[in-house]
């Protein structure tokens, strides 16, 4: 029996993230975790301003779910080394394959459209301004990643290329 994986996505609010990690979460029958519902959740179950928690649960369910040999789809901005380095380490822990995935809108223009028309599948989660994106903390990468640049593409070619970059590796 294959080991199971961790599916890291990561990027900006409005890159494209979100609808590929639930489609590859659909396609591989894999769990999929989603930071925004997890803080959300915390802050309404808790009434607390919620910091790392939101990430240190879902590395916790993701374990869980590693152990009874589920791939798991992890979705979240993930902005920064430190969490990204955490994630891989759940997997290593628990004797899963990992890949990262970034995804990026690279035409600024579009970015900015789709992130002005999305809607907000979350209930009471504040959504970031505009400035707030792009003010936002991001590191550069360190480690080898999945690199989709959704910019220009439909959802369709994004996870088409997603699959065929998920094959090659």
């Amino acid at each position: 029996m294959p080991a199971p994986g961790l599916f890291i996505f990561s990027g900006l609010p409005a890159s494209g993230k979100t609808p590929l990690a639930q489609r590859l979460a659909t396609d591989l029958k894999a769990v999929h975790l989603r930071i925004d519902t997890i803080e959300q959740a915390l802050r309404d179950l808790c009434d607390f301003q919620v910091e790392g928690e939101g990430y240190r649960l879902a590395y916790r369910i993701a374990a869980d779910n590693l152990r009874l040999g589920l791939d798991v789809v992890a979705d979240s901005c993930n902005p920064i080394e430190l969490t990204r380095r955490e994630w891989e380490s759940v997997a290593q822990t628990e004797g899963a394959e990992f890949v990262n995935i970034e995804v990026v809108c690279s035409d600024s223009a579009e970015h900015r459209r789709r992130f002005e028309g999305r809607a907000n599948s979350i209930p009471n989660l504040k959504l970031p301004t505009w400035d707030e994106v792009l003010a936002r903390e991001y590191h550069s990468w360190s480690v080898p990643r999945i690199k989709i640049d959704t910019a220009g593409s439909s959802p369709e070619t994004s996870y088409r290329d997603l699959r065929v970059l998920l094959n090659d590796r």
